[in-house]
């Protein structure tokens, strides 16, 4: 079962009376305080319009046409965009040309989040009360719980949201691939899905200091605890801050029949004790994470990438090694520099065994038409071995 999201309700008009709803929020965003009733004569125009004067919209037409018109306001939102950058300044940096594209993506979100679509809840079944729309009940309950509802019969969602939630459980339904293990990771909605493959395949074959003991910080769907299980680890601990991805790898390692050598724990970082190897794949950016679901990519501050070094020399048993797997992403976006990073290892009394290179396979990479191209097609994913210094020991 997820962990279940902050609640509140949702208030309108209909009939000249109030009505209210339960408010879903996976992704922690407050419920809208303004909302009017809109049906398939709704345009894009008037949602914009609507939009920025933070009113939110609750569809009571044809779902389809709810997705249509999302599509639409997301074009015309694109299109203004790219009118307002032709009249604007060009940004003068990498830094300041990624911190615009977050604002205008984080603009663009608010707005398509004001789309809101019906739940109820009708002998056990939770269902969206319009002509043509999907089942839903599975993906309800996967992504926000099986209490999503409670004891009321009506709820409230984003349409922004339900169409990434119905994605997320297709691919917990599915699975990811993932080569170095020779199966599958089953992500839980929320959990950072391992579909760069670049990053595991570093810690599939990095030479082990030891077999008996490993810590994998910041575990998420657990993939990592799962390889180096697979590699004759003796015992694999993975801790993670969010109980949705404690539970999603302690999912996954039953499904790999691994569940005697590896475990998940709910912890801030470092479980108690020390350890042979301890692994930590950080959040790759600098930044604000705006939502909960942000936390897996920005790292504000880089207070876990700190945190994680600082900390290293306290867990890790004699000649133990930590790796850390990161990319330069940030370097090339000049959100954080290379020096930055050596002198937090050195001040953390680490030193620097050896470093693993491989450059992503991932579509963006390659892609000319994205913004940050400059920056993605030299992008470097490196496994940092690292060990406590000897003026340090």
């Amino acid at each position: 079962m997820q962990q279940h999201p902050a609640r509140t309700a949702v208030t309108w008009e209909e009939r000249g009376a109030q009505s209210s709803a339960k408010w879903l929020s996976a992704s922690e965003r407050p419920a809208p305080k303004h909302v009017v009733l809109v049906d398939d004569r709704l345009t894009a125009d008037r949602a914009i319009g609507f939009a920025s004067q933070g009113t939110a919209m609750l569809w009571k037409g044809d779902f389809q046409g709810a997705k249509q018109i999302l599509s639409a306001i997301g074009r015309r939102l694109t299109k203004q965009g790219a009118r307002a950058g032709k009249r604007g300044a060009a940004p003068a940096t990498a830094a300041e040309q990624f911190y615009r594209i977050r604002q205008t993506r984080a603009q663009r979100s608010r707005v398509l989040s004001l789309i809101l679509i019906p739940l109820e809840l009708q002998c056990g079944v939770v269902s969206i009360p319009l002509p043509r729309a999907p089942e839903v009940d599975a993906a309800i309950r996967f992504a926000y719980g099986e209490l999503a509802l409670g004891e009321q019969d009506r709820a409230v969602v984003s349409l922004q949201e339900l169409v990434g939630v119905l994605s997320a459980h297709q691919w917990y339904v599915n699975g990811v691939d993932v080569p170095s293990l020779g199966a599958k990771i089953h992500p839980h909605y929320g959990t950072f899905m391992p579909t760069r493959h670049e990053y595991v395949d570093l810690v599939a074959t990095a030479p082990l200091p030891a077999h008996d003991l490993a810590f994998d910080i910041g575990t998420g769907t657990g993939v990592l605890s799962a390889v180096l299980a697979k590699r004759g680890i003796g015992r694999v601990i993975g801790t993670d801050v969010q109980q949705r991805a404690v539970h999603c790898a302690t999912e996954n390692f039953e499904r790999l029949g691994i569940e005697e050598v590896a475990e998940a724990r709910m912890c801030d970082m470092f479980p108690d004790g020390r350890s042979s190897l301890i692994v930590c794949n950080p959040p790759w950016l600098p930044g604000s994470a705006a939502t909960s679901l942000d936390a897996a990519i920005y790292d504000p501050g880089s207070q876990m990438l700190l945190s994680f070094l600082a900390g290293l020399p306290n867990h890790l048993s004699e000649g133990g090694e930590g790796w850390l797997v990161i990319s330069d992403l940030a370097e090339l976006l000049g959100l954080r520099t290379r020096e930055m990073l050596l002198d937090a290892i050195a001040r953390a009394g680490l030193e620097v065994i050896d470093r693993l290179d491989t450059t992503p396979a991932h579509g963006r990479a390659s892609d000319a038409t994205d913004v940050l191209h400059a920056a993605r097609s030299r992008e470097v994913t490196s496994l940092w071995r690292l060990r406590v210094a000897a003026t340090a020991a």
